[in-house]
């Protein structure tokens, strides 16, 4: 444990971002997973658990939270696995 103030301060600051930072990608790991179990489950609304999928993806990469590659590798493995599962969606 740090000794110095400012030091002690900017442990708190990291562990907030560090919070913040887990919810969001907790969040867009669960949006890909709904969208591709709607999409194997052939559900009706696979469409739209798809765009909110990409949608969290997107605004991980604009937090800063998820680098720009890492969220078109995300978002293009998601699109190649409802072209692969699926005809409509």
């Amino acid at each position: 444990m740090a000794n110095i103030k400012s030091k002690e301060k900017n442990m708190k600051r990291i562990e907030k971002r560090t919070t913040k930072n887990r919810m969001v990608k907790s969040k867009v790991r669960t949006a890909i997973r709904a969208a591709k179990e709607a999409v194997v489950a052939k559900n009706e609304n696979a469409k739209l658990l798809i765009s909110k999928a990409h949608k969290e993806i997107d605004k991980a990469v604009s937090k800063g939270v998820l680098h720009k590659k890492t969220g078109a590798r995300k978002a293009s493995r998601l699109d190649s696995y409802v072209k692969a599962n699926s005809i409509t969606a």
